[in-house]
Order: C-alpha cells, then structure tokens, then sequence
C-alpha cells in the first residue's frame, strides 16, 4: 500500500470501484482497502453448478437499458437477457396462492389491489406524510399476503418499517439478469482497480490536518477518506473514529438500518418447469409462508427463492438445512412434488449476519427518508461518504452505489483543487 494518498477509499465495492475509477480520470490518487478477501461487495456470484451462476447479492439490473452496468457490460462482451425482461414486469408477474394460480377474476381484484396501494403510498409521500407503508394500505385484503412479502424482499424489512416516501422515491423496473451472474460483471469492470484486500480497517483518525486510517497491515495517511461500507457496518462500531462521527450523521446511521433480503438458490438436474413455466412468482399459502420465486427466467435449470423482513431473519437462524427445505417446499408449491426428487443442490444466503456488510442494504425507518442526504453530506471536507445508503432513486442497487461513488469523487476533487 503506498503511504500516503489523496483519498483513502474504504470498502471495493461498486461505490468505491467507481470512486477510484472516477479520481484516476480526475488525476488524483487514492489507496483503496478492502477487508474481505475479494472485490464486489454485495455484488457476488458463485457457481451453483459447473458453468451455472448464481448471485448471492444483487440480481437484476434494475431501471434496465438506463443502467450503467448494461454499457459496462456491452463493452466487456458479457451477455445479458435483455430480451427477457418483460417477464418481469408486474402485467406478466404470476401469482400461486395455495398450490394453485389466480384465476382470471381473483388476479384482477389483486393487481387492483397493488395499483391502490401504490397510489396510497405515493399519495402519503406527496402529501409529506412519512410514515410507514402499513399505515395507508389496507392490510386486510385478501390479496395483502403476497404485496406484504414483496415488501419484505424488496426492502429487507416488513411493511410496518418501511417509509413511505423512501418507497415512493425508488425508481425503475427489475430490468434483468446478467447471464453469468451480475457479481461477476461487476468484478470483471473492477478489476483494474489496485485493491488492498483482506485489509480491515479498525479507526480512522481524522483530528489532524488531515486522515490517517489504521488496518492490521499499517497505517496509511491521505487528504481525505471515503467511507463506502454500510451503515449495518457504520452503526455496528466496528470502524473507530477519532473524533467520534457527530451526532447528525450517528443518527442518520441508525435512521437507515440495514434491511435483510435472504436468496435460497435451487439448481434442479433436468428441466422441472417447462417452457411456459419460466416466470416470476409470488406464492403464499394461507398458514403464513409466502416468498418471491424467479423459476429460471435465463433458461437455467434453477430457481431463486426470496424471503426477507423479519421472516428473513428468523430463517436465517434456523440454518442452512432449514432455508433449503423451505426454498423447495415454495417450488413445490408452483410446481408439484414431483421437483422434489430432482433437487441437485443449494447455496443459502445469510446477509443479516455477513461479517462485512451486516445486511442486504439500507432501509429508511418511517420518518426518515431524508436522513440519506445527511448520511452522504460529508464532515469537515474530510471524511465523505458514499453508497447505496446515500442515494435516493437507486438505493438499494448496485447501479446506485456505483453513481454514488463517481458523485463522491467529483465533489472530493473540487473540495482537493479549491484547497490547492
């Protein structure tokens, strides 16, 4: 690591890969350091099956042909199911409730009941009023099992903690899937990045003229730092700072939890769902276990499985094992005890306890979605901030960490050349 920088970048995710990537063009130097043993963050594939990926992390590549990943990878020759994404669109999104699809009338009734309660909630945001979603939506309907495990996927916490105008605020459709995984689109744009990794970072000083940051490895010192990790890290204390962070930013940190969406990976032996029965799904039984099903959109012979909120949680610390039979009992649902005997292997996600991000992204509590603009405001010129957690429109997404970052480094670089 060199020993002293422009900017210190901590976290080699899409944030601070794009940060560093930024500063470059802009002629200044940084040293960015990572305390896992890879880059990506929460952008990560593994393979599930020889030559089959699976993204443990983010998945779709959200707002679709907008995102900046799609030139990213054009360039890079990777392939993308572009032609797949209105399958993923809420008119063709398919809904199993008891083992059996909605008919015509009962789909109807409850895609009305989305459009209604998505009016509520935006309606709420307009009027000012942020407060959590369960407070404008009838809970009641009968159609409200699959919205509510919607909500907990999507945002990683159940309906009742999740604002309402952080939600109105969120844009674009799921857009689609990076073949060989999204993760690995993301490591293969990042690679040219100099990354110090396994290099945890234990405090960051910044009482001097300017920061100097301590890791296992040494101490390095630069002009400024950029913090990029979560605020499930922020908020843990597992980074000192030196002076403590002010009160404002402690309490945006703590308005924006992390939200936990836990993913349950099936790759199957042979075909279980049939030309027409690629899709994506919400299944819910009427004794309570719902989740969200994406049944191989990309013509592979697996399944993602999707449960979050406090259900997410709690399943998580059930195990492994655990997670694995519910993800197969939810396919079983849409598809028949038959695929039971077809099960080839699993991997289960568990991001509530992930040692290096302590969740799935940030979530605004009710009340206080506007405590994203505090979380990236910077303190003293010195110490910035960057991230999904800090951007409203993309938080939550990769292509919203990665705009972070480039936003982060522009504004460092007219605070470093002012200061020239």
């Amino acid at each position: 690591m060199p020993s002293e920088s422009d900017v210190i970048i901590i976290g080699a995710g899409a944030a601070g890969l794009s940060a560093a990537k930024e500063l470059s063009r802009l002629g200044l130097t940084y040293t960015v350091v990572e305390g896992s043993h890879r880059i990506g963050g929460r952008a990560y594939s593994e393979e599930i099956a020889p030559g089959v990926w699976f993204d443990l992390g983010c998945a779709w590549l959200v707002v679709g042909a907008t995102n900046p990943f799609v030139a990213i990878a054009d360039d890079l020759g990777i392939k993308l199911g572009k032609d797949k994404s209105d399958l993923y669109k809420e008119e063709n999104h398919i809904f199993q409730r008891n083992g059996e699809p909605l008919n015509k009338d009962q789909r109807t009734a409850c895609l009305r009941f989305y459009g209604d309660s998505y009016k509520a909630i935006s309606a709420a945001a307009k009027q000012g009023d942020d407060v959590a979603i369960s407070d404008v939506v009838d809970m009641d309907n009968e159609y409200s099992a699959p919205l509510l495990c919607g909500v907990a996927s999507a945002w990683g916490k159940d309906i009742d903690l999740v604002s309402t105008k952080d939600f109105d605020s969120a844009t674009g459709e799921l857009g689609f899937h990076a073949l060989q995984g999204y993760g690995n689109l993301v490591a293969a744009w990042g690679a040219d990045v100099a990354v110090s990794l396994n290099t945890r970072v234990e405090r960051v000083d910044w009482s001097g003229h300017g920061v100097t940051v301590e890791t296992p490895k040494g101490t390095i010192a630069g002009r400024t730092a950029l913090c990029t990790v979560s605020t499930g890290i922020l908020a843990s204390g597992d980074i000192l700072f030196t002076p403590g962070l002010p009160d404002w930013k402690t309490e945006a940190i703590n308005s924006l939890p992390m939200g936990t969406e836990n993913k349950i990976g099936i790759y199957f032996d042979v075909d279980v769902f049939g030309a027409d029965g690629r899709g994506h799904y919400s299944t819910w039984n009427d004794d309570g276990n719902a989740a969200k099903v994406d049944a191989s959109i990309m013509g592979l012979n697996t399944a993602a499985v999707f449960v979050g909120g406090r259900h997410g949680v709690w399943l998580e610390k059930q195990g492994q094992q655990a997670c694995h039979d519910f993800a197969v009992d939810r396919v079983a649902d849409i598809f028949g005890h038959n695929i039971r005997k077809h099960v080839n292997r699993s991997i289960v996600t568990a991001w509530s306890t992930e040692p290096w991000t302590l969740g799935s992204w940030a979530c605004a509590l009710p009340g206080q979605a506007h405590q994203r603009a505090n979380l990236q405001r910077p303190i003293d010129e010195r110490l910035f901030f960057a991230g999904e957690a800090t951007v409203y429109g993309g938080q939550g997404t990769c292509h919203g960490a990665y705009q972070s970052g480039i936003q982060a480094a522009k504004k460092i670089a007219r605070q470093l050349n002012a200061e020239s």
